[in-house]
């Protein structure tokens, strides 16, 4: 529950930092090199999210709290960005501004098949960091907003991504362009694992869900790409107090450097001792975290970025044993520490260089009753990427290499003090390199084409996948694309340590798109077709025989998603629909057949809408969710995966209440899931052995609790003075 920490974090950016000081207005309009007007610029001051886009006669007209030497930025796909100094407050005079046609954005066409981008900076965004934290049901988590979007399946006992029928361990999360391989806090069956990383360190999320640039590996289904934010605006120090426990941040920042600490608890026993839960608690979750965040500008366009967490999750609980007749007591100790550093900076002859390192180290220990199982993963991966996009050209060129050093382990004791006896280990070494090319065909056409190759010494052979991607401007607003290519990934840990005959699993995906955005309005359709191969498939009966594992397993996925957000048409409303239809079938790991997968619902819907009360200084939000009917086996009967659960339906609210406590500015916070109380059921767990009249006993995995209720006080103390309440959030 600590992530619920960006909730203090991500509200004050978008409610205080942009209004804690005095108003200026800003208003003007935008045209082209031919003095025709521009409508669909975004028009913001960097740092803050005040700002708006251009009307269809090139006019803007905005807020900003900002004082003293200022910019102003405007971008637009196929103009070259513009940055315009500024001192605030601005006298009464409109800005007369102009764009430049930048051919290297070919022409304003860009390819969007499989993406959905989330900066503050782009005109193509559908889905905001700040959307993240206000976003009903999400509870301040990434993986629980993007689940909001098509090409989704809530898997509500898992809480991770599952993406056009893949499973989640397929979808890969990037961190400043470093793959992340612990993205997900620690968990046991039936209690849904959150994400790590408040969405409040991102200054944009590029959500791919499929055909992804070569630029990115190791993912069957979709990538997760999480850009952190450069220097701090200001200094300040945030203060929460939640019903779940509380944290305490303080941001410094100086010219060119800022440095963020943060320290966060979470304890949820009062919570668990007054709302009844059905699980056994043993021991509520509790959760220490801290982190540090160093930012340094080096020259005009240069960025070093330091990152590291340290957390520590503790639980325990009674669950049902294979015979569902006792409980066994289930606990948890997990430990992971993240360091990530990153460059940029600009070289000659429009060269710029990328480059970065991360270290990851996760212990993760499950005590089924008195026995210990340990995994621990230790890695260290390395970038470097080199890129080619001089101003005015009509092409670019990426090209780099990744390195990764893995170390995995995982021993077992039978009882506390006894010996312990490996349960499988490995040593991975992996070397990948890409190359990709931007092509401007023409001024409505642009082609991307790619490659990349990947060598693993786990498995002993390498692979090269192809990646192509085209785009063509449809009208003022429209754009059609379609991507094609090859994804590969090494089996998963829990495969390799038992096994490392096995090869790189495959997918190759086709995607056909159509994306319409304008005034504050968008819409996408996308279809899409998806086959696998050489997915590890072994005998069920056989878990530890590494003979009984083979590369065999085939499967498709295909099916359609819609998704339209209108942040125009009702005064202070933000509301989003997502649908995703999906048919698929599969036969991997355990699978003994080709079949529609567990975690799989052909239909998912999902509506949220957020409102802004000016006079009551508050916003409201609700999301409401459906999803089909999943699959599960049931043993008792002949087939497989034939049995089918209930469908999913969730309706969830929170509410925002922006005031002021002592002179800083206060935001009171509460949420509830599932306010209608549907009991939603994640699937069954069968007895091992009959009962004594020959059926087979099973129970049902559900929620803890019906609902979950959060309240939370938050609080920032800065040195500027609170200034109107009534500026709805950009």
């Amino acid at each position: 529950m600590k992530r619920l920490l960006c909730l203090l974090l991500l509200l004050f950016t978008s409610f205080t930092f942009a209004r804690a000081q005095t108003v200026s207005r800003l208003h003007g309009t935008v045209r082209d090199e031919r003095n025709q007007p521009l409508p669909g610029v975004n028009v913001f001051v960097p740092g803050t999210f005040d700002g708006a886009a251009t009307d269809s006669l090139g006019a803007f007209r905005f807020e900003t709290s900002q004082t003293g030497a200022a910019t102003l930025q405007l971008s637009l796909l196929g103009f070259q960005t513009l940055t315009v100094p500024l001192s605030l407050p601005a006298g009464p005079e409109p800005l007369r501004l102009v764009l430049r046609t930048d051919h290297h954005q070919l022409g304003g066409v860009t390819i969007t098949a499989g993406a959905f981008e989330a900066s503050d900076e782009k005109r193509s965004a559908v889905l905001r960091p700040l959307d993240i934290v206000t976003t009903a049901g999400a509870l301040g988590d990434v993986a629980g907003a993007l689940n909001t979007l098509p090409g989704t399946t809530r898997v509500g006992d898992e809480g991770k991504l599952f993406v056009r029928g893949g499973a989640a361990g397929e979808t890969k999360t990037y961190l400043d362009g470093l793959p992340v391989q612990t993205p997900y806090g620690g968990t046991v069956p039936s209690v849904p694992a959150r994400g790590r990383f408040s969405p409040f360190l991102f200054k944009g999320t590029v959500f791919s869900t499929g055909g992804y640039s070569a630029e990115y590996g190791q993912a069957l289904s979709a990538v997760v790409l999480l850009n952190t934010t450069d220097l701090a605006p200001e200094t300040q120090t945030g203060v929460s107090l939640m019903s779940v426990g509380g944290s305490l941040s303080r941001v410094q920042r100086w010219e060119r450097t800022s440095l963020a600490v943060t320290a966060d608890y979470t304890n949820l026993q009062p919570y668990y001792g007054l709302v009844p839960q059905s699980f056994g608690w043993q021991q509520a979750p509790q959760a220490l975290g801290s982190s540090v965040s160093l930012r340094h500008r080096t020259g005009q366009a240069g960025m070093l970025k330091l990152y590291g967490v340290w957390q520590q999750q503790r639980l325990a609980l009674r669950q049902p044993d294979a015979t569902l007749t006792t409980e066994q007591t289930v606990g948890l100790r997990n430990g992971n520490g993240y360091l990530n550093a990153s460059f940029r900076s600009p070289l000659r002859r429009g060269w710029s260089l990328n480059t970065g390192a991360a270290l990851t180290r996760d212990d993760n220990q499950v005590r089924p009753d008195d026995a210990r199982l340990r995994e621990l993963e230790e890695s260290a991966v390395a970038r470097l990427v080199l890129t080619n996009d001089s101003a005015g050209s009509r092409w670019s060129l990426k090209l780099g290499t990744e390195l990764l050093a893995q170390h995995y382990r995982r021993t077992y004791q039978s009882a506390a003090g006894a010996p312990a006896w490996q349960a499988g280990r490995f040593r991975e070494q992996r070397a990948a390199t890409f190359a990709e090319a931007d092509i401007n065909l023409t001024d409505r056409v642009v082609a991307r084409v790619g490659g990349r190759a990947e060598y693993s010494r786990v498995l002993g052979e390498w692979n090269a996948a192809p990646r192509l991607a085209l785009a063509w401007q449809a009208g003022a607003y429209g754009t059609v694309s379609g991507a094609y290519g090859l994804f590969y990934q090494t089996p998963a840990n829990d495969l390799l340590r038992v096994s490392r005959q096995l090869r790189f699993e495959r997918a190759r995906h086709a995607l056909l798109s159509y994306q319409y955005s304008h005034d504050n309005r968008t819409l996408r359709l996308e279809a899409y077709h998806k086959t696998y191969r050489h997915l590890t498939v072994f005998d069920a009966s056989q878990p530890l025989n590494p003979q009984a594992y083979q590369s065999t397993g085939t499967g498709y996925a295909r099916g359609l998603d819609v998704y339209w957000r209108d942040r125009k048409t009702l005064k202070n409303t933000d509301y989003w629909v997502s649908y995703g239809l999906l048919d698929t079938r599969r036969q991997a790991r355990q699978d003994p057949v080709l079949a529609v997968p567990t975690f799989a619902a052909r239909h998912n819907l999902s509506l949220v809408g957020k409102y802004w009360i000016a006079r009551a200084h508050t916003q409201v939000g609700f999301t409401a969710s459906y999803g089909s009917p999943r699959r599960y086996h049931n043993p008792a009967q002949p087939g497989y995966n034939q049995g089918r659960l209930p469908s999913y339906q969730d309706v969830s609210l929170n509410v925002s209440y922006l005031t002021r406590l002592r002179g800083q500015y206060t935001i009171v916070y509460a949420s509830v899931s599932n306010v209608l109380g549907r009991n939603n059921v994640y699937g069954y767990r069968y007895a091992t052995q009959p009962a004594t009249d020959g059926t087979l006993g099973r129970t049902a995995v559900t929620p803890a609790a019906p609902r979950m209720l959060f309240l939370g006080v938050f609080i920032s103390i800065n040195k500027n003075k609170p200034a109107d309440l009534n500026s709805a959030p950009e």
